[in-house]
Order: C-alpha cells, then structure tokens, then sequence
C-alpha cells in the first residue's frame, strides 16, 4: 500500500446513475453477478461495504460471518466495491470468509443498482462516527487498516431477499458507522434466530 493509494480512497468517485433502493416486498434487482430469483431457492442475506480498510466494514463483515455460521439455511453474500486482488487480501487479514460468498464490484455497479450511492462528508466525518472508529479500537481492537482501493464516499447497506427474489428487509446506512443488525434481516426472513 502506498500513500497515494490512500489518498485516492478520499477522491471522490465518478457518480453512477443510481437506483432507488428496493423497499421491502418489491422484487431484489437482479443481474448476472447476482441473480434472484436464487437458484438454490434459499433465502439471502446481503451487505454491501464500505472500503476495504474501513473498521465499520470489517465489523459489518465479521457479524455478517457470525451470522452466517450460525444460520446455514441462508446464503450470505458480501459485496465489495474495491479491487479484486484488495478484497482477496483484505478478506485473509480479518480471518477468512467462512460461510459467507464474497462478490467484487469495483465499477460499484451492484452499488448503484441496489440504491447506494455516494455519500456526504457528513455521512463520513460526523462527529459520532468519528468517536465510533476509537471505540472500535478501544473495545473490539478493530482499526482502519490499509486502504489498497475503493473509497470512503460509497454508502453502505443491508437486504434480506426470500427465495422468491422478494426483500423481506432494507438497511441503508445512515451514516459510515451504521452497522446493520443481521438477526433483523433473518426475522424478516421468518428465520428464527
């Protein structure tokens, strides 16, 4: 990692042409990288990240994992809008996948499609969120690590999706430090936690 690759995770990126994002009982938009209907017919629990090396990421992505463990019924998916070799490096340093599919979308184009957009300065550098990074640090020894690729302005969010391709449940961050509730998404599911 370089000090230019961290500076660029500041640039703000080219804004896509976004969607809104789907409200619950419409149908999950689907495309090649991720379809729905699933063909398996499992229900699905998503969650799109901020940056790879954000410290909200990786604890999003570490209850999505626990989650996961606990509930092989569901498929869990993860989508990462930075590269495919930083996600890959990123994913081995905060333990592995485990149960969850890792999905790379670097033109951040599942982003756009799902309702995530680019977020405000506010959405990123609210004083809340600020304090959040050093509880992280302080309770769970979760830190910023490296960031290779991707950018700080993408928000994040969360949906749960039945095996009919419908969402039960939406979770768009508020703010960076906004982590999703993964045992919400199952109740709405009708998965019993």
């Amino acid at each position: 990692m370089t000090f230019q690759q961290e500076a660029n995770s500041w640039r703000t990126p080219r804004a896509l042409e976004t969607s809104p994002a789907p409200e619950v009982g419409s149908k999950a938009p689907s495309s090649p990288k991720l379809r729905f209907p699933n063909p398996n017919g499992k229900c699905t629990v998503i969650t799109f990240l901020r940056h790879c090396g954000c410290p909200f990421a990786e604890k999003t992505f570490d209850e999505l994992r626990k989650t996961a463990a606990r509930n092989p019924e569901v498929n869990f998916i993860a989508i990462s809008h930075s590269s495919e070799e930083s996600t890959e490096k990123w994913v081995i340093a905060v333990g592995g996948e485990w149960d969850v599919k890792v999905i790379v979308d670097a033109n951040r184009e599942l982003y756009a499609q799902w309702g995530l957009g680019i977020s405000s300065a506010w959405h990123v550098l609210n004083p809340w969120s600020l304090y959040s990074v050093l509880r992280l640090m302080r309770t769970e020894k979760i830190s910023n690590r490296p960031t290779e690729s991707g950018n700080r302005w993408q928000t994040s969010g969360s949906f749960a999706v039945d095996g009919e391709g419908t969402v039960r449940w939406c979770r768009v961050a508020r703010a960076a430090d906004d982590i999703p509730n993964f045992n919400e998404a199952l109740k709405a599911l009708g998965v019993k936690t």
